[in-house]
């Protein structure tokens, strides 16, 4: 129950700091200690199914315990479950061949191994917050003998007082069988590298696969296509709105028998009911907040990874995100709070609980449901009570009164309507139309330019996520991000201009959700992915595997959804207060 305290406690004290304690300063002197953690162990293939190192039969060095490591909160969601090896290890102290313990195989632990290797298990650890990776073991080619590692050798670069490079080799091939004793095995050798300090995470990196030409062709096909589809929507919309805009224009110069006697149709009909508040206010309101939050805390998180290369240290990225997330909550509460009023919505407090709580209580409602599974299975992903507690202290202690704050301030100062038009008091009778220019196919189709934009970026991301690579390409990332943001609000716009042509007055909700429908199609990606791409099986990894990129896709639609509305709401704005409307 202490080590439960302590670990809430040290989690806590995490949440105003980006980067996360080490348990030293990476500095040594000859002879110092060098720690090695043993971290997990799982199949090859189910990168995010994990198990602590020791729920194999493994045994420990010699040395005693120097106490457990610290995590950070992303460590500890991320399931980094560190154990001291036991072994000794000095800086610069080359060891030979020394037997640390010895394993008797009961049917049990034979069963376990065998278990392993058959599933190609393989397991990491850290020096010096350097990961390295081995495998347990290995089956006769034959198909019927199992064969486990039992010599680690490792051969560590260093260059001046700081360690630069680790590379294991497993050695020591040793067949399993019940009741018999296996040794285990370790050498130590030093060498001087060259290799700067600053630069020791390149080998991890696989710029072969990141920069490849199709990743560089994917980044200049989605600039010609936002080149030319701004084009398009500002050749198509300038021209029509200038026919428009002459039609009207002539139309006041008629009486008003004229008037009735003309062809009246398009987009000013519906003057006096375009901005009708939206159906649902409360919840589309909390759900602008929401993108509109999603959206500050992707930005900022992508600029620190280009600035400060938080892949190098475990778990950073996802504790910036939570900062982050936390620190900006008050956009969450203004932009929501202040669309709510506007709105002539009157349960704010009811509108800033379901803003604060909206997309936490999704996510923690699904990482909870997954976490029971990982209980089950006994596996590292398993959230600790102590994460479960910070978490929850976050969205009641910081997320909701920074939300608070920002309702108030949004209600406040952008909390008055002013529109250019009057609202109606009787709602206007929307007429038929083609089944085309129907709001849910407008839904459906309105994604489809802003996942095209995105697509090529989606699997590199999805590999590094699902395989065994680190994604550093994070300049890539924020042209894309851009990228969608122009082509979601240049489609958005297109699809809100033909609706209202057709005289219909819903375009919010429809302007949200064709953004927003980006993430289904990401989602039916996801099914592609994860069936013709990946060697993933097991219940534990398919539900995880699918119960989070159901996540990813909500969070990349409410995004979407929000950056689509927006861009069209100052369209409609704008064109409505150009045309001189009676």
């Amino acid at each position: 129950m202490s080590r439960k305290l302590s670990r809430v406690i040290v989690v806590l004290s995490l949440l105003f700091s980006l980067a996360g304690c080490d348990e030293h300063d990476h500095i040594y002197e000859d002879g110092e200690e060098v720690v090695l953690w043993m971290n997990t162990v799982g199949p090859y293939h189910n990168r995010q199914e994990t198990y602590e190192y020791y729920s194999l039969p493994f045994c420990r060095g010699l040395k005693e315990s120097i106490g457990h490591y610290h995590e950070t909160l992303g460590e500890a969601l991320l399931g980094v479950e560190l154990e001291f090896s036991g072994l000794d290890i000095d800086f610069k102290g080359d060891y030979s061949k020394r037997e640390y313990c010895t394993v008797e195989l009961t049917e049990e632990k034979y069963q376990a191994f065998v278990y392993a290797v058959k599933n190609h298990y393989w397991y990491q650890m850290y020096i010096d917050d350097l990961p390295i990776w081995g495998i347990v073991g290995e089956i006769d080619e034959g198909g019927d003998g199992y064969y486990v590692w039992t010599h680690k050798k490792f051969d560590i670069g260093y260059n001046g007082k700081q360690i630069v490079d680790v590379n294991l080799t497993s050695e020591n091939k040793v067949k399993l069988a019940p009741n018999i004793k296996i040794p285990f095995s370790y050498e130590v050798k030093w060498h001087p590298s060259k290799i700067k300090y600053e630069d020791r995470f390149d080998k991890y990196l696989d710029p072969n696969f990141f920069q490849h030409r199709i990743h560089w062709f994917s980044i200049f096909n989605s600039f010609m296509m936002v080149i030319f589809l701004v084009g398009l929507v500002s050749m198509i919309l300038m021209r029509t709105l200038r026919k428009d805009y002459a039609r009207y224009s002539k139309e006041d110069d008629l009486d008003d028998m004229e008037k009735d006697l003309g062809d009246e149709y398009g987009w000013k009909q519906v003057h006096g009911d375009v901005f009708r508040p939206a159906s649902h206010s409360m919840l589309f309101s909390a759900l602008v907040g929401a993108g509109y939050h999603v959206s500050i805390v992707a930005l900022c998180v992508i600029c620190f990874a280009i600035i400060g290369e938080l892949y190098t240290e475990r778990g950073s990225l996802l504790s910036t995100a939570i900062f982050v997330f936390a620190a900006t909550s008050p956009v969450n509460g203004y932009f929501g709070g202040s669309l709510y009023a506007r709105m002539g919505g009157k349960l704010w407090i009811r509108q800033m609980l379901m803003s604060a709580f909206l997309l936490p209580s999704v996510v923690c409602g699904m990482a909870f449901f997954i976490n029971f599974i990982a209980i089950y299975y006994h596996a590292s992903r398993a959230i600790p009570f102590g994460t479960m507690v910070a978490v929850t202290c976050i969205c009641i202690f910081v997320i909701l009164p920074l939300t608070l704050v920002g309702t108030v301030l949004g209600r406040n100062l952008a909390g008055t309507p002013d529109y250019p038009c009057r609202i109606n008091a009787v709602p206007r009778p929307i007429p038929e139309k083609k089944w085309f220019m129907e709001p849910s196919v407008i839904v459906v189709l309105g994604g489809v330019l802003p996942f095209g934009s995105i697509f090529i970026e989606m699997y590199f991301i999805f590999t590094s996520f699902w395989a065994y690579k680190i994604y550093y390409v994070y300049g890539f990332m924020l042209l894309v991000f851009i990228i969608l943001t122009i082509v979601t609000v240049c489609v958005t716009i297109v699809c809100t201009y033909f609706l209202l042509n057709a005289e219909d007055y819903r375009w919010q909700w429809t302007s949200f959700l064709a953004a927003g429908s980006t993430a289904g199609y990401v989602y039916l990606y996801s099914f592609y992915y994860f069936f013709f791409k990946t060697k993933m099986y097991g219940f534990f990894q398919t539900s995880f595997y699918f119960g989070y990129m159901a996540l990813f896709s909500l969070a990349l639609g409410i995004m979407c959804g929000t950056i689509g509305y927006v861009g069209t709401s100052i369209f409609v704005r704008k064109i409505y207060s150009t045309v001189k409307i009676d």
